[in-house]
C-alpha cells in the first residue's frame, strides 16, 4: 500500500476508502493515513489564510484605489468571505482561527497591496485597520458611508 501511495495517490485514497468500509484494518497504510488526516486539518487553515489575505488585499486596493474600482475586485471580496464562510461552517472549531491569523494576513495583502498597487507600503496603516466583524461582512466595504 506505501508503494501505491508514493505512485498515485489517487488510487491509494480509493483503496484506503474501500479498505476502511470493509473494515479491513490490518491492511490499512496507517502511517500514511494519519499524515492525510492531519494535513486535511492544516489545508483547512491554509484555506482560510489564503481566503483572508486575498479579502484583505481587495479591502486596501478598494479603499486606496477608488479610482480602480471594479466588479472583480467586487467578486474577490464576496467570494474569499463566502469561501471563508463555508470552511467555517464545515469546521466551526475553526471559528476563532480567522482572529488569531488576523495580523499576519494582514501584512501579507499589506505588502501584496504595495507591490499591486505601486503605492508605497509605509501608506496602508501598519496595524490592520478594520475588525474582522466588518472584513467578514457581507455588505461592508472601507471607505463607504465614512466607515474605515
Amino acid at each position: 500500500m506505501s508503494k501505491t501511495y508514493l505512485s498515485d495517490f489517487n488510487i491509494w485514497i480509493d483503496q484506503t476508502a474501500a479498505l476502511l468500509r470493509e473494515r479491513r484494518w490490518h491492511e490499512i497504510d496507517v502511517n500514511h493515513l494519519i499524515e492525510e488526516v492531519e494535513d486535511l486539518g492544516k489545508s483547512e487553515k491554509r484555506g482560510i489564510n489564503s481566503q483572508l489575505t486575498r479579502l484583505l488585499l481587495h479591502l486596501l486596493k478598494w479603499q486606496y484605489q477608488p479610482q480602480r474600482r471594479s466588479d472583480s475586485w467586487l467578486d474577490s471580496i464576496t467570494d474569499a468571505r463566502t469561501q471563508i464562510e463555508l470552511t467555517l461552517e464545515d469546521s466551526p472549531s475553526l471559528k476563532n482561527y480567522p482572529e488569531q491569523q488576523l495580523e499576519k494576513n494582514y501584512q501579507r495583502a499589506r505588502r501584496q497591496a504595495s507591490q499591486q498597487t505601486k503605492i508605497e507600503i509605509s501608506v496602508f496603516p501598519n496595524v490592520c485597520p478594520y475588525s474582522l466583524d466588518l472584513i467578514l461582512a457581507e455588505d461592508w466595504l472601507p471607505g463607504e458611508n465614512n466607515n474605515p
